[in-house]
């Protein structure tokens, strides 16, 4: 796990190579194994596949342009419904997207976090396009593919933030 933690990288470059529905299902596992306030779960995934949405989408996002070669993305949503402080929603939904960067990274699978909340245009465009009903909050977008680009592994130690028992 160490490994993956270390290797996982914004990769911005996709092959043209679909990926597996058993692929996708097990992103989606490790996201709905992260860890939720009050074990509320109040999340959904929806698996975007259809070129011309990723398309329209890299259109929407301002930072979105590799959705137009990415062979698919997931959109992690929260559920008002289900988790009504929009804090505690946003972090449960941050946490299964880590958990799918994770596990695409895993998986040998090049993925990229594109933010979404608490940007209000950007959440109001993607509700509109992909018709996201009412109580359903977009938080965050993955473009998910095999890497057209390599990346060395991560090396983020900075011991200058860490601070023992008192600041």
């Amino acid at each position: 796990m160490l490994k993956t933690i270390f290797r996982r990288r914004s990769i911005r470059k996709f092959k043209e190579v679909p990926l597996q529905e058993e692929e996708i299902s097990m992103m989606l596992k490790s996201a709905m194994a992260a860890p939720s306030a009050n074990n509320l779960k109040a999340w959904h995934f929806m698996v975007i596949d259809k070129r011309e949405l990723l398309d329209q989408l890299a259109e929407i996002h301002p930072y979105g342009k590799m959705l137009k070669q990415a062979p698919a993305a997931i959109l992690v949503c929260g559920d008002i419904q289900k988790q009504a402080v929009m804090g505690y929603l946003a972090l449960d939904c941050t946490a299964a997207t880590q958990n799918i960067l994770l596990a695409a990274t895993a998986m040998k699978i090049g993925s990229v976090w594109l933010g979404v909340y608490p940007r209000e245009q950007r959440m109001d465009a993607i509700s509109k396009q992909l018709k996201l009903p009412e109580h359903i909050r977009p938080i965050s977008l993955i473009a998910l593919g095999f890497a057209d680009e390599n990346k060395p592994a991560n090396n983020p130690w900075t011991p200058e933030v860490i601070h023992n028992n008192k600041w």
